[in-house]
């Protein structure tokens, strides 16, 4: 398998182990990823806000760059799958398509609409394979009970996303129950992470975060899970806010997809970059078979 690899704007910076997780995970996978330097920002819904004619035409560049390569792309990011999916979507509208096309044209750029956009999550559970999967593991993740956090954008809106259930989704509870954990079924599990209003709304946002880790740790999680890096901060570099927030200690770890993927098939916390997180992930570790607690 090849992709055309879009990693989006927060694991090129301030959430860089999921880079690191994610190169790591599909290098032991036979998973080939192609780096496009020029790939730019997929507007992360906010530009969609204020000119959606524009945040089209800012994903269509991206899908362009791709489809010169002949190659699909993959997403670690629910907000950049939604928006680079969506694209595609209001691509079908001629209208749009004759405007996209005309901001395009200038820079000698051209999309025909022929690059599929899958997040690393359906690679893993509909291209590798949950039974593939399991073969590959050495570190079980036995003991270790975890609530997965879709993020909306994975999700919604379903029909045009063509995605599983938005209410009741199974493929991220399918590939934690391969690699050996134990899902966690919470009903926050499809909500809002709160980061749409993080810089507007600030203490609402964290309650938002703070019901959600509530909801997971009500439910018996020892940890949660995203395929969001926009869900993660909201979730671990915000914590102690959405503490505050709450009145009481949440103490929460949440591990990106590909880290928890890069446990069970032998990775070290230091190769996932896990020491890089704000909540510390040791006491998820501890409740793993085998597995060594960072110094």
């Amino acid at each position: 398998m090849k992709f055309a690899y879009y990693p989006g704007c927060v694991a090129q910076e301030s959430g860089r182990e999921l880079d690191m997780a994610t190169r790591w995970v599909c290098r032991h996978l036979g998973i080939e990823l192609v780096d496009f330097p020029k790939f730019s920002c997929c507007g992360s819904g906010f530009i969609d806000e204020a000119n959606s004619v524009l945040n089209v035409a800012l994903n269509a560049r991206n899908l362009a760059i791709a489809e010169g390569a002949g190659l699909d792309l993959m997403t670690v990011c629910s907000t950049c799958q939604g928006m680079l999916s969506l694209a595609n979507r209001r691509l079908e509208e001629a209208p749009v398509k004759a405007k996209v096309d005309s901001v395009l044209a200038p820079l000698g750029i051209h999309y025909a609409g022929k690059t599929k956009v899958t997040h690393l999550l359906s690679i893993l559970t509909e291209q590798v394979g949950a039974d593939a999967l399991k073969k590959r593991v050495v570190r079980p993740l036995t003991g270790l009970k975890v609530g997965a956090f879709y993020g909306c954008h994975l999700l919604r809106p379903q029909a045009e996303m063509h995605s599983e259930s938005a209410e009741e989704p199974h493929s991220f509870e399918d590939l934690i129950s391969a690699i050996g954990a134990t899902p966690v079924m919470y009903r926050g599990r499809v909500m809002c992470c709160g980061f749409p209003i993080l810089f507007v709304k600030e203490p609402t946002a964290n309650r938002i975060a703070a019901r959600q880790i509530d909801d997971a740790k009500a439910h018996g999680a020892d940890a949660m899970a995203t395929p969001c890096p926009l869900c993660h901060i909201s979730l671990d570099s915000f914590q102690n806010k959405a503490e505050h927030e709450a009145g009481h200690e949440l103490n929460m770890p949440v591990f990106h997809l590909p880290q928890l993927v890069g446990l069970a098939l032998g990775a070290s916390a230091e190769e996932l970059g896990l020491p890089r997180h704000l909540v510390s992930t040791d006491a998820a570790l501890a409740k793993v078979a085998q597995v060594a607690v960072p110094t």
